[in-house]
């Protein structure tokens, strides 16, 4: 431990600052400006080598931090990526995305703002790669055996890496044009701009991993044939079937899904042609959902350029501050201020949707009640009706799947009743076939995909080679200190 008294030095908790938002919103650039090197070490010098680190418990992937918090404040760029690495394999991403569970389980957070763990994090990284630290790693041997990976959000991503270097023949099958799934067209470039994901590609590629784009597995190739090709097949697929509103009106034009509306517009900041995109250019937009991806529509519908943006929410604002039923090292339901949210629109709560209203088929307004609770259940309250103007309405109310048709009726896979695909303890749903992520957990945190993803390939290991030396960080049954809003 550098310095055992830092805590107790830099008591203030210091990140990285945002770009004026006059500025930021006129690009697609990430908002936050270049990290003080010497403020992130300050910042690291505050954790404190707890006896029992909490923060180990509140990482699904099981993160060194008291590590390499201890050798960022030494200066040793080096070696605190080499512990970085050790239980994360994309840090740039997490770091970036996540909404850092560790820091809600820091001890320092009892007494003191949490130790800065996320920013710590992105910064050693960041630094790694501009010191050319981060270089492929080659399996020694290869096996002989092969493994298609179907889909490359995070989960896929690393399970295909951790396959790769213990020398398996691994390929990626993605639907789309580019590699990424979510993490390309579901997180918009102000948030983490794509060259994070094209340089880690590069690193995998270099390694040996494959990649197909344009791949539908289950259309273009049947998931019967993917399995009698390889050796083993991993189900990386994701939780993309969006929540709807069964409302009245809403077949109105104008009301899309929050997915496809961020996809276009990635796709269209990458340089794309996206013909008839969406756009909030000129409009008046409502966003349903108050969660990260309303977030990102609504930084997204900033830069296009909307006349206004207002953002509903059902429920009650979270409090600023840990309530009794969420105490450490739980992690809290608190109000949270997003990038997206000092720029521009407003938010709203205890708004209940009542109606799309319509003129001539297309989307004029929400009619919207307050929300009252009955018998637990949030219902809108009669007589407080009103209208709020919009020529864009965007639903951003999570996922309730994955599109699993083609898994059962090609493979006959076996769902829980919440249509996530059913795994044993091992992450295996049939003979060779693999499920990891949302896939099978549903809609959760990038941690949670890595780490399944992590977990699920020292499965594959093991079954093909009849023991495994890749770790098994969480098993599928693992679940998060609390539920995540």
């Amino acid at each position: 431990m550098a310095d055992p008294r830092g805590f107790l030095k830099v008591t203030e908790r210091e990140t990285a600052p945002r770009r004026p938002v006059p500025v930021r919103i006129k690009d697609w650039k990430e908002v936050y400006a270049e990290r003080n090197g010497e403020v992130v070490k300050q910042q690291a010098s505050r954790c404190m080598d707890c006896g029992i680190p909490f923060c180990h418990q509140g990482c699904p992937l099981g993160n060194l931090i008291p590590e390499w918090n201890d050798l960022v404040h030494l200066g040793r760029s080096s070696d605190a990526i080499d512990r970085l690495h050790a239980t994360n394999n994309f840090p740039e991403f997490t770091g970036r995305l996540c909404p850092a569970p560790c820091e809600s389980a820091c001890v320092l957070g009892i007494n003191q703002p949490p130790v800065t763990i996320k920013e710590i994090e992105v910064s050693i990284i960041d630094d790694a790669f501009d010191q050319g630290f981060v270089i492929p790693s080659i399996p020694e041997r290869l096996t002989g055996k092969t493994v298609a990976v179907v889909g490359s959000g995070p989960a896929g991503l690393a399970a295909a890496q951790q396959l790769t270097r213990v020398g398996h023949t691994v390929a990626v099958f993605e639907r789309d044009d580019r590699i990424g799934g979510l993490l390309r067209y579901g997180i918009p470039d102000f948030k983490m701009e794509k060259r994070h994901i094209d340089r880690r590609i590069s690193q995998m590629e270099a390694e040996g991993t494959k990649f197909r784009t344009g791949v539908n597995i289950g259309v273009d190739i049947s998931w019967d044939e993917i399995k009698l090709r390889y050796d083993a097949v991993v189900v990386a697929t994701g939780a993309l079937v969006p929540r709807d509103l069964d409302v009245a009106g809403r077949e109105a034009g104008g009301v899309h899904f929050a997915m496809e509306y961020l996809a276009q517009s990635n796709k269209a900041v990458a340089g794309d042609l996206v013909e008839d995109q969406i756009s909030a250019e000129g409009k008046h937009v409502v966003i349903l959902g108050g969660g990260d991806t309303g977030a990102d529509c609504l930084g997204t519908a900033t830069r296009q350029g909307a006349l206004s943006v207002t953002t509903i929410a059902i429920g009650k604002k979270p409090p600023e501050d840990r309530s009794a039923d969420q105490p450490w090292p739980m992690v809290p339901n608190l109000f949270e201020v997003a990038s997206a949210h000092e720029e521009f629109g407003e938010r709203k709560y205890l708004h209940s949707t009542v109606e799309f209203v319509s003129e001539n088929g297309q989307v004029t307004g929400l009619k919207v009640a307050d929300t009252q609770f009955v018998d637990g259940k949030r219902v809108p309250a009669p007589g407080t009706e009103r209208i709020i103007p919009a020529d864009l309405v965007l639903l951003a109310l999570g996922f309730t799947g994955n599109e699993s048709d083609h898994l059962v009726s090609q493979l006959g896979t076996e769902l829980d009743s919440r249509t996530n695909v059913l795994r044993d303890d091992r992450y295996q749903n049939q003979d060779g076939v693999f499920v990891a992520g949302d896939a099978g957990r549903g809609q959760s945190l990038i941690v949670w995909a890595i780490a399944e993803g992590r977990a699920a390939a020292a499965a594959v290991d093991e079954y093909l080679e009849g023991e495994t030396q890749l770790p098994f960080p969480v098993k599928p049954t693992d679940q998060p200190l609390a539920v995540y809003s």
